[in-house]
């Protein structure tokens, strides 16, 4: 007795199956936008340190010289990562981040065009837990960063600390990630031509500490290295913000003066980034699906001053102030705020 099975006979007897066999599409999707962001944020919390862990086991094996050799490569490109990094239009192009820009989901919306004959510097605000709103933004093309903005090459910055970590490091360069530190800063702006827009979280881990959905708040007042920067190369400041950052997780908020308070800050300093206690929708670590809309506001037209002085750095920071706090007022009501809802800047 012969037997023949072509693919379109079993595509055939596949589609005859009982429909209740195979999750409806909707469902599928939905199981897919959850794997991106939680492949996403289990590999920041835990990838750097996982390989490394797996890096020390594999040098204590047999197979130690494929350590040695990984070794040996990560000390002579360990400065890659000040250098412009390494960035992969395919990793930035992954389905996944579409997947995970849906799961909140993420717009990134444009309100004036940018000039590739000039340098720039995003302000991102606020920092939320993880950031969501700016990964997936300008850490890949999931919103068409480079279609809305042609001729604009984004650099995300983030913890110098991260690139010390083996896979981690590789992980994120190639998605024009790069450590928040005046090196590779002044690289991107001063010996990578023109067409580079930074993007620095300027409230930090500070700001982590305080982000609860519904509030609107920044810290600024005292952050002006980014506007000193800008004057030194002439970058032009762009104020940038994200309506539901803050909504993606809920915070157990300590006051000040509390012993876990003072943990936190303690932390914060050895550690570099504060450790949050949060909690989202499903096993505590999946964040609500809340909408995140990222605002690009009109660029500050900047000079380049070597050695600017200490008015002229609070001149700038303070039209920078009045530009993001304008760009809150005009989009607030249009992303589910109220018009008496102000934005508090700290």
């Amino acid at each position: 007795m012969t037997c023949q099975c072509t693919g379109s006979s079993i595509l055939s007897a596949l589609q005859d199956l009982p429909s209740g066999l195979w999750p409806c599409r909707s469902k599928m999707e939905k199981h897919l936008q959850v794997i991106s962001v939680m492949q996403w944020v289990i590999s920041f919390l835990a990838l750097g340190v996982a390989c490394t862990a797996l890096l020390i086991y594999i040098f204590c094996t047999d197979c130690w010289l494929i350590a040695a050799i990984y070794i040996a490569w990560l000390i002579f490109d360990w400065n890659t990562p000040k250098q412009g990094g390494r960035r992969s239009s395919w990793v930035r192009n992954w389905t996944v981040w579409t997947y995970f820009r849906d799961y909140f989901p993420i717009r990134l919306i444009k309100t004036h065009d940018l000039l590739p004959s000039r340098n720039y510097i995003f302000g991102y605000h606020p920092h939320g837990i993880f950031c969501f709103g700016g990964f997936c933004n300008f850490g890949t093309e999931a919103t068409g960063f480079s279609k809305k903005f042609p001729g604009i090459k984004p650099s995300l910055a983030t913890l110098a600390g991260n690139f010390r970590f083996p896979i981690l490091r590789d992980y994120l360069m190639s998605g024009g990630i790069c450590p928040v530190n005046r090196n590779s800063i002044d690289y991107l702006l001063s010996q990578n031509g023109t067409g580079n827009a930074v993007i620095i979280v300027v409230g930090g881990a500070a700001e982590s500490l305080h982000c609860t959905p519904g509030l609107n708040s920044v810290t600024l007042k005292n952050r002006k290295g980014f506007v000193r920067l800008a004057l030194r190369k002439g970058a032009d400041l762009v104020p940038v913000y994200s309506f539901g950052e803050n909504d993606a997780y809920k915070q157990v908020i300590f006051d000040e003066g509390t012993v876990w308070r003072s943990l936190q800050k303690k932390l914060q300093k050895i550690l570099g980034f504060a450790p949050c206690l949060f909690f989202g929708s499903s096993w505590g670590i999946v964040p609500f699906s809340n909408p995140i809309t990222t605002i690009v506001g009109e660029p500050i037209t900047v000079p380049k001053i070597e050695d600017a002085s200490e008015e002229t750095v609070n001149l700038y920071h303070a039209m920078y102030i009045k530009s993001l706090q304008c760009l809150f007022d005009k989009y607030k009501t249009r992303f589910g705020l109220k018009e008496s809802d102000v934005l508090h800047i700290h």
